[in-house]
């Protein structure tokens, strides 16, 4: 049977191979010349317009706004090297004592509270360093879009939607660990991207590769560094690299010897390197930070020994415990508080109306306990008798005289423990007050010694463990922590050590062979910080948010609320049509994942249903008119393609499914940074969504720029106008909320910011 053969249409060039060749590299590098030049022209301007409104009223109010108050007081202590306990890794609060030091600031500055003038104090340095590491996302916001779809009008509306947010300039102009962190995260995507640009384009293992590969890694240890939610981040670039590895392992063209190298460069740069460097990081913050400070109590006896001015430090007190002893018991578990007391007692609804019994993580005279036997009331003056594992003791508090006591009432917080109380008059109190200390792991005869040994109180009667749940009191409390008896005696929170002890029958040792090491106090920190995150609950009155308010704008948050008002609140234009977008690549992507598997199933039936080939029908066809030649007289020769320009940014052409690709990396970035909020139990704020909302505004120009693809070009650009006016026009009515309110509230029609209250839960 003869096959039907369709002539190939001649190729209308003319002219020589070599001249046709060079044509096309010449018209290539006229292209490329012009998208770079256009490239450069869009990138200026983004610095430009994105530095202008930064830096308009930086220094403004000169006062402490919101959490200026924090973060402030921490660069403070970093200038004067006094220790403190915070939630978040130390690189950001670093950065900021180290800016205010370098542009004049001497740390005396006491940023107490949120509206305090800065009067003299040098406190622009820190915002002028907060707002240009705020300023730098924009651009690298651009060039990260750009790369990945290879489109001017994407990258130029995406760095748009996050130059004319309001909240987001809000966010970036004050001394907060936000700007900082949001910098290095949107750095560490750039560095992302630039590393799978060099590889696609064929230059790994040069210069270029490495130094992205490295400045990604260095990114990445930075944003983990700033806040643990730099995990995020982590994670994309970790799931990005692990898809490119699998893509590479799939590529038969190179030998299997080439993804073993790329995994192990990866290996090195993007896991061990930022590892060095987190490590690196804390081991600067612990040795800077070597003074005594009110952050002390949060630590273990032991690691308060390293810090100069403690109590601890180089201390020479008695090695052993004995009868007579003034002791403070520290709760040995992490974050530990000191066993306390004060003249209040418990309220009326709560248990029996004693003196309330609390753990308190600052030192304080009120955390002294004198050490009596259970059955006498004094000891002899001149006779010492050594505390061992098994005594029975009674506990008196040397502020109040009142006596360590429980009961069987049920204790405020924790239900199913015992109530432990002050009760007594001058020392003198009931059976209720005798408890067993026990040594863990102790034996019988075997010495308490101070800090080292971990004790138990077990009380007599009750057979009950002294413990602390770790619950915050209510106000009547002081907030402080709830001490309770666990008739649990197993309970791990039931474990405290000795840490002051005075007695002057006792010879004092040297306490500094007992000091950590650098990494036990490494591992402690982060088990504190951890701890301490977790456990962060609203303070009275304070406004918190939940994670299904943000997408949606629902409420903002007040940075200034004096006659001078600035308040957190995002764009609604960019944030509402932010979500519109999201939709539109959820439905999209699903729209071409069908239609992509329908392709697919259409391509194997014809594949089944088609006749087997002739042989004798191949051999005519060498001689037929649809030789090689003349089905590809249109291709380059050989040496047309010697001469062609090589391209020279990727080696992927743009095209509708690379920006598909890169809205739907975009989408996992959105998803990352947002969706974990919804399963954490610690307290959260609006301004925990901004990292998702640099994703979304990236995802909304790259999706904006996919669909209107199918239109002219100068219909795209006239719409791509009308945005940018609408976004423009949207920024100049919303700036007051980031430049400063004045007059009356919007709420009131002769408010100049009446017109703009459009949900009545935004309360500027």
């Amino acid at each position: 049977m003869a096959a039907s053969v369709v002539k190939a249409p001649k190729c209308t060039r003319r002219g020589s191979p070599k001249d046709l060749a060079q044509n096309a590299a010449s018209a290539g590098k006229k292209s490329n010349n012009e998208a770079s030049w256009n490239w450069f022209l869009l990138l200026a301007t983004v610095f430009l317009v994105t530095f202008a409104t930064r830096f308009y009223k930086v220094t403004e109010p000169d006062h402490i706004c919101w959490d200026e108050t924090h973060f402030g007081k921490m660069g403070s202590w970093y200038i004067n090297r006094t220790f403190f306990f915070d939630v978040h890794p130390p690189l950001g609060k670093m950065l900021i004592g180290l800016s205010g030091y370098l542009t004049g600031y001497d740390g005396t500055f006491a940023f107490e509270k949120p509206g305090d003038k800065y009067n003299e104090t040098r406190y622009q340095g820190m915002r002028y360093f907060c707002t240009t590491l705020g300023a730098l996302i924009m651009p690298m916001g651009f060039d990260t879009v750009y790369d990945l779809t290879r489109s001017h009008e994407a990258a130029l509306l995406s760095a748009a939607y996050l130059v004319f947010d309001v909240g987001l300039l809000t966010l970036n102009q004050y001394i907060l660990l936000d700007p900082i962190l949001l910098f290095f995260m949107m750095a560490s995507v750039w560095g992302m991207v630039k590393i799978s640009k060099a590889t696609a384009s064929g230059g790994s293992y040069g210069l270029r590769w490495w130094f992205w590969l490295f400045f990604t890694g260095t990114m990445l240890s930075c944003t983990i560094s700033v806040k643990f939610v730099g995990l995020f981040v982590v994670l994309l670039v970790g799931l990005h690299t692990a898809t490119e590895l699998w893509l590479i392992l799939g590529d038969l063209r190179k030998p299997i010897v080439e993804t073993v190298k790329q995994v192990t460069c990866r290996a090195i740069t993007l896991i061990a390197w930022p590892v060095l460097l987190y490590i690196l990081f804390f081991y600067i913050h612990l040795s800077v930070l070597n003074r005594s400070g009110n952050g002390d109590g949060f630590y273990s006896s032991a690691f308060q020994s390293r810090l100069i001015g403690n109590s601890l430090y180089n201390a020479s007190k008695p090695r052993d415990v004995a009868f007579g002893s003034v002791v403070t018991i520290k709760n040995h578990k992490t974050g530990g508080g000191y066993l306390h007391s004060h003249q209040h007692l418990y309220p009326k609804e709560v248990g029996a109306r004693q003196q309330q019994i609390t753990t308190y993580t600052h030192k304080d005279e009120n955390n002294k306990w004198l050490i009596k036997p259970h059955n006498k009331q004094r000891l002899p003056k001149d006779k010492l008798q050594v505390l061992r594992h098994g005594d029975i003791v009674r506990l008196e508090h040397v502020a109040t005289r009142r006596n360590l006591h429980s009961h069987h009432e049920a204790a405020p917080m924790t239900k199913k423990h015992l109530q432990v109380t002050g009760y007594g008059e001058l020392g003198v109190g009931d059976a209720n007050d005798a408890w067993r200390v026990l040594i863990v792991g102790g034996k019988v005869n075997e010495t308490v010694h101070t800090v080292t040994s971990r004790l138990k109180f077990i009380h007599l009667l009750q057979n009950c463990a002294l413990t602390s749940s770790g619950k915050q009191l209510p106000k009547w409390g002081f907030e402080q922590q709830e001490v309770s008896c666990n008739l649990n005696v197993r309970d791990k929170n039931a474990q405290w050590n000795i840490e002051d002890n005075e007695h002057k029958l006792l010879p004092s040792v040297s306490f500094s062979i007992y000091a950590p090491g650098f990494f036990e106090r490494f591992l402690e920190s982060h088990a504190v910080m951890l701890q301490g995150n977790a456990g962060l609950k609203p303070k009275e009155g304070e406004i918190t948010s939940r994670p299904w308010q943000w997408p949606i704008n629902y409420r903002g948050q007040f940075f200034s609320g004096s006659a001078y008002r600035i308040y957190l609140l995002g764009n609604p234009l960019i944030w509402w049509s932010n979500l519109v977008f999201l939709a539109l690549f959820v439905v999209v992507f699903l729209f071409n994942a069908i239609v992509q598997q329908r392709r697919s199933g259409i391509s194997r039936a014809l594949a089944q249903s088609q006749p087997e080939i002739d042989l004798d029908t191949l051999a005519q066809g060498e001689d037929s008119e649809t030789s090689t030649a003349e089905v590809c007289s249109c291709c380059l020769s050989p040496e047309e393609k010697s001469l062609k320009v090589a391209p020279s940014e990727s080696s992927e052409p743009p095209s509708p499914a690379m920006s598909l690709r890169a809205a739907a990396w975009l989408f996992v970035g959105w998803v990352l940074h947002y969706l974990p909020f919804w399963a954490m139990g610690r307290v959260l704020y609006f301004h925990h969504y901004f990292p998702a909302l640099i994703f979304n505004s990236l995802l909304t120009g790259v999706m904006f720029n996919y669909i209107m693809r199918f239109l002219p070009k100068w219909v795209q650009h006239v719409i791509l106008g009308v945005v940018l006016s609408v976004l423009v026009f949207s920024f100049a009515a919303f700036s007051p909320l980031a430049y400063g309110m004045s007059g009356p509230l919007a709420n009131e029609k002769n408010s100049t910011m009446h017109h703009l209250k459009w949900l009545s839960t935004w309360e500027f």
